[in-house]
């Protein structure tokens, strides 16, 4: 009888330490949401390659379904220049820095947490000179004058029986991976703003060249107008209608340098300058060359590498792990504590074993009444958790929406630069016509502004139709994600640490 009786204290003993070792973790485990399975990005299949232009930025452009893109995706655009403003972006924009001290903020307080699945162990030690007057035990006349030492070493371990430190700790974890993941963004938001921003000052400056080379013209024209005034051959009409001309090419040209200056501002503040410590090189349209190849990732991919979805399915990570710990928090906690010391009159015999005190003991503590407090914390948890879940589908949402406008956009440039260039090559060819009939005087003056105006506009429009297909590019690149995950190992820890 006696042995059954042992045998079953021991059994139930080993299922209780069994139960305090491998404690359940209560709430939800967290499960990945399922990618989306779309056959293509847009709602009807497109052409599997663009439209091509014999002009600077005017290739044909193919898709590679599956294709991988670079991790340094801007060197697909042959660019040494634009490659050394992206580097320099990297390595001394502010926002990047400040992303990477939230990672480092993140790991540091996931490493703090780690720390309370172990015992905590604390030494004090006390030193008192004390004199004690025998009246209140009764004996008025003891009275004692003495010193007393007392050194102890405390133990207290907090057992995670129902997993809530390991689901806090597991909500730490996910904040450092998003942490990591908004670092991969600012990366991505910062390369594709250089790069886009860089094409701009390029359009402009071209645009910019293009508006005084038309100037010029304006001031030739209104030369030869005043002559034949003078010859009698025009009237005075035409030479203020040319002069009405001159102004307003003069006029279109403080628009077009505010915004070059306000974009070499932006571009300043990018690589981490002040706008008045330098300016960009001298980067033109003609110095780029468009990528003829794009990778293009499979639907299915996309959630994988963009990081603003793997950042916000962090998010639901730690949504998921805070209802455990706020399910644990409406549980009993248990709580080991033991100390062991000594005390004594004299410092020298705190060691003498007769000296010694100690004590064990344990501790439950369940939550009773806190005025629903607990409760409704986790139904927080819960409504939090929900918030992630759609916060999260409208992040992937809006990442295939960024995909499919980039290549309606990178089909819709290619035709509109054809045309935009088939409409400055004519625009060129009736102005050279013009010029020649008003020298004959077959057409009137007014009719040669007509047609030199047209021209002007046109090559102004050829010039953002150029600019638009490598701008829209950097678009398409970014919406993919920008190739983070093709970095290796060192080139990570790099990006991690620069």
């Amino acid at each position: 009888m006696t042995s059954r009786v042992d045998g079953w204290r021991g059994g139930l003993a080993a299922c209780v330490g069994a139960a305090l070792v491998a404690a359940c973790a209560v709430g939800p485990d967290f499960q990945r949401p399922a990618p989306p399975q779309p056959e293509r990005y847009t709602a009807e299949p497109l052409p599997a390659t663009t439209a091509s232009t014999a002009v600077a930025g005017g290739e044909a452009q193919t898709f590679s379904a599956g294709g991988q893109i670079p991790a340094q995706w801007w060197t697909l655009f042959h660019s040494e220049p634009l490659n050394a403003l992206v580097e320099e972006a990297l390595r001394a924009s502010p926002t990047v820095e400040a992303a990477q001290a939230a990672l480092r903020q993140a790991n540091e307080n996931l490493r703090a947490q780690r720390g309370s699945l172990l015992p905590t162990v604390d030494g004090s030690a006390t030193g008192n000179r004390e004199k004690i007057a025998g009246a209140q035990f009764g004996q008025p006349g003891l009275n004692s004058l003495y010193s007393l030492f007392n050194a102890s070493v405390n133990v207290s371990y907090g057992i995670d029986l129902w997993g809530g430190e390991r689901r806090e700790i597991e909500a730490l974890a996910a904040q450092a991976d998003y942490q990591r993941f908004q670092l991969e963004a600012s990366d991505l938001t910062l390369s594709s703003n250089v790069v886009t921003t860089a094409i701009q000052v390029a359009s402009l400056r071209g645009q910019i060249a293009a508006t005084q080379d038309i100037v010029a013209d304006d001031r030739r024209q209104l030369e030869v107008v005043q002559h034949q005034l003078a010859l009698g051959g025009t009237s005075r009409l035409d030479v203020l209608t040319q002069q009405t001309e001159l102004a307003s090419a003069l006029a279109s040209l403080p628009p077009l340098q505010k915004q070059l200056e306000q974009n070499l501002d932006l571009l300043a503040v990018l690589l981490g300058r002040l706008p008045s410590q330098g300016a960009a090189p001298q980067l033109g349209l003609d110095e780029l060359r468009l990528p003829q190849e794009l990778p293009l990732s499979l639907p299915s991919q996309l959630v994988e590498q963009r990081p603003d979805v793997r950042a916000q399915e962090a998010l639901l990570h730690q949504a998921s792990a805070e209802v455990g710990v706020a399910t644990a928090n409406l549980l009993p906690q248990v709580t080991l504590n033991a100390s062991f010391g000594g005390t004594n009159t004299k410092l020298y015999d705190l060691l003498n074993p007769s000296s010694n005190i100690w004590s064990i003991g344990a501790g439950v503590t369940q939550p009773l009444f806190h005025g629903g407090t607990l409760i409704h914390k986790k139904r927080a948890a819960v409504a939090a958790y929900e918030q992630a879940v759609a916060q999260y589908r409208g992040t992937v949402l809006n990442a295939f929406q960024n995909v499919a406008d980039a290549l309606h956009a990178l089909q819709l440039d290619a035709d509109a630069l054809q045309a935009q260039n088939q409409a400055e090559q004519a625009a060129a060819a009736a102005l050279d016509v013009a010029r020649k009939r008003y020298q004959a005087g077959a057409v009137s003056h007014l009719e040669l502004l007509a047609t030199e105006r047209s021209y002007q506009q046109s090559r102004i429009a050829l010039l953002q139709a150029q600019a638009a297909r490598f701008a829209d590019t950097a678009a398409l690149l970014q919406a993919l994600g920008g190739g983070w995950w093709n970095r290796d190992g060192a080139g990570q820890q790099a990006a991690a640490d620069r």
